[in-house]
């Protein structure tokens, strides 16, 4: 570890032993959940729907997954509207859509500790098969969400449907991506940062968020279950299993380990809030207990197989990296991009990525990741090539990673991004100066489904970044989502898109579509 590393992970490691230290940590302290504090209600009744914030399902496994809902009859107002006491609430999960043959059920308990979250972890189901689900409380009852298990890790399946999305700013439009996403017959749906965004209410939006920039536990709980009652986000997450990551916003923009933004912000402070925001976010996902958190750390980078045909690869850019180059900003670049110490996955996700990589035995290698790993220059100057927020910022972890790829040979590796509002589709080089140097794999970029506002199909700056990246095969500016089609010969990226979104009823076009051939990297035009 050279002196440098070491000094930022002793610094960081001082500021949370600070906050586990300080009286204000224990109104986040997760683990609380487990523990039997306040009254149970045995038989509720309600005046109104609990089950305001719908159903999920995620992380699937061979034999079973995690089934989430949340107890929430005012979903904005503090605790959901409920006391702070103990619910008990049913879970069944049937073979049929009319939940006639219940397989598996079971009774969970809601506490206050965790929002009256409910994180069901559901084993000894048959693999690679539907199922459905709904959980009840008292009278109250949810609708039934649908929901499957992946195929045994030595099976080889003949296709995989699943779509990817990211960045959904409540105000800024309406999802009618996610009605549109509902609609398809998909396997999974991966989330890849940005659920919510934690500004204040803004006048003459589409729509509005509910209070000032969130920063308490309580003001992170209300915006996830504001972004909760869209009626085609539940749709969505009832379709199918979901993948989930976090992106910036969860918790604070353009944030690093404990580094703000925004100036004036002590690393005690931005640990708090990470604490508070990581807490809400855990309780409003379909996550399984080996990603609670603890205090301001929470670990979400994870594995799922998909038999033999897929490997997901879920991975954190945000939480472990180490501090934007330039402070963040465009302009002269002083060395900081190519500073060997510098992370975006931290040392033991790196290393965790790399070998499992190598002992993977599936024909694809999916990265689920969050900001753009393809370096395009956008513009005139030289360091119009940098982003300093994304992988480009990190020039040396970024080439380190896609040199390991090209070295040990890594079967198929496809990037899967969110974060920039826009889609791309590029071609990844370890060397991108060099027009010559070979494909090692491809990264398919999903626009927001409606950060931004309604998007346009070919953006101002269309024709710099088509002229100068070679690599860049599709760039545009629509609100949308992609559908992947997976089988052992080839992949297929269906970039589905709308042209409004400041109003209902945009139909679905698919603006582009994008074939990877097995063995053979690099993207074509299908």
């Amino acid at each position: 570890m050279t002196r440098q590393t070491w000094s930022l992970a002793s610094e960081l490691a001082t500021n949370r032993r600070q906050f586990i230290l300080s009286g204000a940590s224990l109104a986040v302290l997760p683990w609380l959940g487990g523990m039997t504090l306040g009254q149970s209600r045995e038989n509720p009744t309600f005046k109104s729907d609990p089950f305001t914030l719908g159903v999920a399902s995620g992380d699937p496994s061979p034999d079973g997954m995690v089934l989430w809902t949340r107890l929430a009859p005012e979903p904005l107002a503090e605790d959901g509207g409920l006391p702070g006491e103990i619910y008990p609430v049913r879970w069944e999960i049937a073979s049929d859509d009319a939940m006639q043959d219940i397989v598996k059920k079971g009774t969970a308990l809601a506490t206050p500790q965790l929002a009256h979250s409910v994180h069901v972890e559901v084993s000894g189901l048959e693999p690679d098969r539907w199922y459905w689900y709904r959980f009840s409380c008292g009278d109250a009852q949810t609708v039934v969400g649908r929901t499957r298990t992946t195929p045994r890790r030595s099976a080889k399946p003949d296709q995989l449907r699943f779509a990817f999305a990211s960045c959904q700013h409540y105000e800024s439009g309406l999802y009618t991506a996610y009605e549109h996403m509902a609609k398809e017959d998909l396997d999974l749906i991966l989330h890849l940062g940005d659920y919510i965004y934690e500004g204040a209410a803004r006048e003459n939006n589409v729509r509005q968020h509910n209070s000032r920039e969130i920063e308490t536990l309580a003001e992170y709980r209300a915006r996830l279950a504001l972004y909760h009652t869209d009626e085609h986000l539940q749709a969505a997450h009832a379709l199918c299993p979901w993948l989930v990551v976090w992106d910036d916003h969860e918790v604070d923009n353009n944030y690093a380990t404990d580094i703000s933004e925004q100036k004036g912000v002590e690393p005690r402070d931005l640990l708090l809030r990470r604490a508070n925001a990581y807490q809400a976010y855990y309780e409003n996902m379909p996550l399984r207990a080996r990603s609670m958190p603890k205090g301001p750390d929470m670990k979400i980078f994870r594995r799922i197989p998909y038999g033999r045909l897929a490997q997901f690869d879920m991975l954190d850019t945000r939480q472990y990296r180490s501090d934007q180059p330039n402070n963040d900003k465009a302009g002269p670049l002083a060395g900081d991009v190519f500073n060997p110490d510098a992370t975006l996955l931290g040392d033991a996700q790196e290393k965790w990525l790399m070998a499992g990589m190598l002992r993977s035995t599936s024909n694809w290698n999916i990265l689920g990741q969050q900001v753009m790993m393809g370096r395009a220059n956008r513009g005139a100057e030289d360091q119009d090539r940098f982003s300093m927020d994304q992988w480009s910022g990190y020039d040396v972890p970024r080439s380190r990673l896609l040199k390991f790829i090209a070295e040990r040979r890594i079967p198929n590796p496809v990037v899967l991004t969110g974060d920039i509002h826009k889609n791309w589709v590029n071609d990844l080089q370890v060397d991108f100066d060099n027009e010559s140097d070979p494909v090692v794999a491809t990264e398919f970029v999903g626009t927001s489904i409606s950060s931004s506002g309604n998007g346009i199909e070919k953006p101002r700056e269309h024709e710099s970044v088509m002229s100068r990246n070679p690599f860049v095969k599709f760039f545009n500016g629509e609100r949308g989502y992609v559908s992947c089609t997976v089988t052992p010969k080839e992949w297929k990226s269906d970039y589905q898109v709308v042209e409004y979104i400041d109003k209902p009823g945009a139909p679905l076009v698919t603006r582009a579509s994008f074939v990877v051939e097995s063995n053979k990297p690099g993207a074509q035009q299908a």
